[in-house]
């Protein structure tokens, strides 16, 4: 998920008790446990050495969940260049070493997610570079910078791309990165892709398991209905079970959310559906999401977008936004996550 785009664009079976995964690619097999997940992103340099980065720690962790997603992106000016870069949007990687650290110090396993974006309101699903092979070269240094790190600061989970529509079709130019992140870090991998997308990727073998970024329509019209939105998911459910088994790798949802708005299951993906609060129904997706998919044996869990903004950064109210802290989505999260 990029910050306000309407984008079509989010694991192993560790200790049952703790309801996590630890990394090997057999134990993504072992039915029962999954993952539960909050993503933490960041949108500028300085981000992750907040004053409120410990806070949000301890409250992602009060609600249940065991793992928590950091998303350090780099930027491409325009769709066909060739290279990404880091800039002052780019959490840095002393900060990013530093709360890896505070997460495992408050008992929270990590995944990082590394973004390419575009400026502005780009869809980074819309990146076809005008030379695959120099932009491949390029994203293999950008990935395996992040590889490096996650390696050096223990982190369980890498994800080795987000949302890469333009280019996840590239089976050859995918294995040849995927390698590459091998060679240097030997915990669980996937790729987050979209919902919309992930029929597509063609290199699911390659990665421990299959991640989906699940942001499909559940509604027509806003609902409150937890009834309603579990029969939207069952066909998506059956589908899914499907493609796990024809691919033998579970299925984690890299990214899921909804906004408190109004209308909110109508477009998940969408930050700007209505000035309209809708924390009711923000809360009965998350239900719907998790009635429907815990338990499944495919199921490898769900690290839910996002967590609270940082303070000056947000550019949608929190009343409005993704988060669920402080609304009755986190009583859904803390009920269904209770130890």
């Amino acid at each position: 998920m990029k910050r306000r785009v309407v984008a079509a664009a989010a694991v192993a079976a560790l200790l049952a008790a703790a309801g996590c995964t630890t990394t090997g690619t057999a134990d993504h097999k072992r039915p029962g446990a999954t993952l539960r997940g909050i993503t933490l992103p960041s949108w500028y340099r300085t981000d992750y050495d907040s004053p409120a980065a410990p806070r949000y720690l301890r409250d992602i962790k009060a609600t249940g969940a065991r793992w928590v997603t950091f998303t350090p992106t780099w930027y491409q000016r325009h769709r066909t260049d060739t290279e990404m870069h880091p800039t002052e949007e780019t959490a840095s990687d002393a900060s990013l070493r530093r709360i890896v650290r505070r997460a495992h110090r408050a008992g929270l396993q990590v995944m990082i997610k590394p973004h390419v974006d575009l400026p502005g309101d780009g869809d980074r699903a819309e990146i076809r570079p005008r030379d695959r092979a120099a932009w491949f070269t390029s994203y293999r240094r950008f990935i395996t910078h992040y590889a490096d790190l996650a390696a050096d600061t223990g982190v369980e989970q890498f994800a080795v791309g987000t949302e890469l529509a333009g280019v996840s079709g590239d089976r050859e130019a995918w294995t040849r990165v995927i390698a590459a992140v091998r060679d240097r870090y030997d915990g669980t991998l996937t790729y987050a892709a979209n919902y919309d997308e992930y029929t597509q990727v063609r290199f699911w073998k390659e990665l421990d398991v299959i991640g989906i970024d699940a942001y499909w329509p559940l509604a027509e019209k806003p609902t409150t209905d937890v009834t309603q939105l579990r029969r939207a998911w069952r066909p998506i459910a059956e589908e899914l079970a499907a493609f796990a088994e024809r691919h033998d790798r579970r299925v984690l949802f890299t990214e899921a959310g909804y906004v408190s708005q109004r209308g909110a299951t109508t477009a998940p993906y969408a930050w700007d559906l209505s000035e309209r609060a809708g924390d009711a129904e923000q809360a009965a997706a998350y239900r719907a999401l998790l009635d429907t998919f815990t338990g499944r044996r495919w199921w490898a869990g769900v690290c839910w977008w996002m967590w609270d903004d940082w303070p000056d950064s947000g550019e949608t109210p929190a009343r409005l936004a993704y988060s669920p802290h402080g609304k009755p989505a986190e009583g859904v999260l803390k009920d269904a996550w209770g130890d």
